[in-house]
Protein backbone atom coordinates (compact mmCIF):
# COMPACT_ATOMS: atom_id res chain seq x y z
CA UNK A 1 0.00 0.00 0.00
CA UNK A 2 2.84 2.39 0.84
CA UNK A 3 4.44 1.69 -2.57
CA UNK A 4 1.28 2.75 -4.39
CA UNK A 5 1.12 5.89 -2.28
CA UNK A 6 4.75 6.78 -3.11
CA UNK A 7 4.19 6.11 -6.80
CA UNK A 8 1.16 8.42 -6.83
CA UNK A 9 3.16 11.15 -5.08
CA UNK A 10 6.01 10.83 -7.58
CA UNK A 11 3.61 10.89 -10.53
CA UNK A 12 1.90 13.96 -9.09
CA UNK A 13 5.22 15.75 -8.67
CA UNK A 14 6.23 14.90 -12.24
CA UNK A 15 2.95 16.34 -13.53
CA UNK A 16 3.37 19.51 -11.48
CA UNK A 17 6.97 19.99 -12.57
CA UNK A 18 6.28 19.36 -16.26
CA UNK A 19 3.12 21.42 -16.63
CA UNK A 20 4.92 24.81 -16.83
CA UNK A 21 7.07 23.38 -19.63
CA UNK A 22 3.98 22.49 -21.65
CA UNK A 23 2.43 25.88 -20.90
CA UNK A 24 5.60 27.66 -22.04
CA UNK A 25 5.80 25.61 -25.24
CA UNK A 26 2.11 26.19 -25.92
CA UNK A 27 2.68 29.94 -25.57
CA UNK A 28 5.71 29.67 -27.89
CA UNK A 29 3.61 27.78 -30.46
CA UNK A 30 0.98 30.54 -30.36
CA UNK A 31 3.69 33.20 -30.77
CA UNK A 32 4.98 31.28 -33.78
CA UNK A 33 1.46 31.28 -35.24
CA UNK A 34 1.22 35.07 -34.77
CA UNK A 35 4.58 35.46 -36.57
CA UNK A 36 3.21 33.25 -39.36
CA UNK A 37 0.09 35.44 -39.71
CA UNK A 38 2.20 38.62 -39.78
CA UNK A 39 4.60 37.13 -42.34
CA UNK A 40 1.74 35.92 -44.55
CA UNK A 41 -0.15 39.21 -44.38
CA UNK A 42 2.99 41.24 -45.13
CA UNK A 43 4.11 38.93 -47.97
CA UNK A 44 7.39 38.29 -46.21
CA UNK A 45 9.63 35.91 -48.20
CA UNK A 46 10.72 34.38 -44.86
CA UNK A 47 7.29 32.71 -44.73
CA UNK A 48 8.70 29.85 -46.81
CA UNK A 49 11.26 29.10 -44.08
CA UNK A 50 8.47 28.53 -41.57
CA UNK A 51 7.55 25.22 -43.23
CA UNK A 52 9.30 21.94 -42.60
CA UNK A 53 10.79 20.59 -45.86
CA UNK A 54 8.53 17.54 -45.60
CA UNK A 55 5.38 19.26 -44.29
CA UNK A 56 1.99 17.81 -45.12
CA UNK A 57 0.05 20.56 -46.91
CA UNK A 58 -3.70 20.10 -47.43
CA UNK A 59 -6.08 22.50 -49.15
CA UNK A 60 -9.63 21.47 -48.37
CA UNK A 61 -11.81 22.78 -51.17
CA UNK A 62 -15.36 23.65 -50.13
CA UNK A 63 -17.46 22.99 -53.21
CA UNK A 64 -20.62 25.07 -53.85
CA UNK A 65 -22.77 22.13 -52.71
CA UNK A 66 -20.84 21.94 -49.41
CA UNK A 67 -18.83 18.84 -50.33
CA UNK A 68 -15.24 18.90 -49.05
CA UNK A 69 -12.37 17.70 -51.24
CA UNK A 70 -8.84 17.42 -49.86
CA UNK A 71 -6.01 18.39 -52.18
CA UNK A 72 -2.54 17.50 -50.85
CA UNK A 73 0.75 18.83 -52.11
CA UNK A 74 4.39 18.68 -51.11
CA UNK A 75 6.17 21.58 -49.48
CA UNK A 76 8.30 22.54 -52.51
CA UNK A 77 5.28 22.75 -54.82
CA UNK A 78 3.31 24.69 -52.25
CA UNK A 79 6.12 27.21 -51.71
CA UNK A 80 6.43 27.76 -55.48
CA UNK A 81 2.66 28.32 -55.79
CA UNK A 82 2.68 30.61 -52.76
CA UNK A 83 5.47 32.78 -54.21
CA UNK A 84 3.59 33.08 -57.51
CA UNK A 85 0.39 34.06 -55.74
CA UNK A 86 2.04 36.61 -53.45
CA UNK A 87 2.50 39.14 -56.23
CA UNK A 88 -1.20 39.21 -57.09
CA UNK A 89 -2.19 39.09 -53.43
CA UNK A 90 0.05 42.04 -52.64
CA UNK A 91 -1.47 44.10 -55.47
CA UNK A 92 -4.97 43.27 -54.21
CA UNK A 93 -3.90 43.88 -50.57
CA UNK A 94 -5.21 40.44 -49.72
CA UNK A 95 -4.96 39.44 -46.07
CA UNK A 96 -6.45 36.85 -43.77
CA UNK A 97 -7.95 37.50 -40.36
CA UNK A 98 -7.91 34.65 -37.84
CA UNK A 99 -10.37 34.20 -34.98
CA UNK A 100 -11.17 31.49 -32.43
CA UNK A 101 -7.48 30.59 -32.20
CA UNK A 102 -6.79 27.58 -29.99
CA UNK A 103 -3.72 25.47 -29.35
CA UNK A 104 -3.41 21.97 -27.99
CA UNK A 105 -0.57 19.52 -27.49
CA UNK A 106 -0.64 16.60 -29.96
CA UNK A 107 1.73 13.69 -30.57
CA UNK A 108 3.79 15.51 -33.21
CA UNK A 109 3.78 19.04 -31.76
CA UNK A 110 1.09 21.64 -31.13
CA UNK A 111 -2.09 21.87 -33.19
CA UNK A 112 -3.23 25.43 -33.68
CA UNK A 113 -6.79 25.70 -34.97
CA UNK A 114 -8.61 28.83 -36.08
CA UNK A 115 -11.24 30.28 -38.36
CA UNK A 116 -9.80 32.20 -41.31
CA UNK A 117 -11.61 35.10 -42.95
CA UNK A 118 -10.18 36.18 -46.31
CA UNK A 119 -10.20 39.93 -46.92
CA UNK A 120 -13.36 41.16 -48.57
CA UNK A 121 -15.37 38.08 -47.54
CA UNK A 122 -18.00 37.58 -44.85
CA UNK A 123 -17.49 33.83 -44.38
CA UNK A 124 -14.95 32.06 -42.21
CA UNK A 125 -13.15 28.85 -43.11
CA UNK A 126 -11.55 26.22 -40.88
CA UNK A 127 -7.80 25.97 -40.71
CA UNK A 128 -5.24 24.26 -38.56
CA UNK A 129 -1.52 23.78 -38.49
CA UNK A 130 0.66 21.49 -36.47
CA UNK A 131 3.87 23.18 -35.39
CA UNK A 132 6.89 21.50 -33.90
CA UNK A 133 10.18 22.66 -32.47
CA UNK A 134 13.24 21.08 -34.12
CA UNK A 135 16.40 19.99 -32.32
CA UNK A 136 17.87 23.50 -32.64
CA UNK A 137 14.79 25.04 -31.00
CA UNK A 138 13.34 26.52 -34.19
CA UNK A 139 9.60 26.12 -34.82
CA UNK A 140 8.30 24.75 -38.14
CA UNK A 141 4.94 23.93 -39.65
CA UNK A 142 4.81 20.15 -40.10
CA UNK A 143 1.18 19.94 -41.19
CA UNK A 144 -1.34 22.47 -42.45
CA UNK A 145 -4.96 22.21 -43.50
CA UNK A 146 -6.67 25.27 -44.87
CA UNK A 147 -10.18 25.33 -46.26
CA UNK A 148 -10.73 27.33 -49.43
CA UNK A 149 -13.59 28.11 -51.77
CA UNK A 150 -11.17 28.49 -54.68
CA UNK A 151 -12.35 25.75 -57.05
CA UNK A 152 -9.22 25.78 -59.25
CA UNK A 153 -7.45 23.68 -56.60
CA UNK A 154 -9.73 20.79 -57.63
CA UNK A 155 -7.67 20.25 -60.78
CA UNK A 156 -4.88 19.00 -58.51
CA UNK A 157 -7.13 16.56 -56.63
CA UNK A 158 -6.30 12.89 -57.03
CA UNK A 159 -9.35 11.06 -58.28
Amino acid sequence: MKNIFYILIILGLVCIINSPVFADENAEALKFFKRYVNAANSYDPALAQMYSPDARIIRQVVKPDGELVNVETDTDTYIKQMRLGQTTAKLRRYKNTYTNITSQKVDNGYKISALRQPSGETYRLKTYMVVKKDSSGKWHIVEELMQTKVQTFLKYAKR
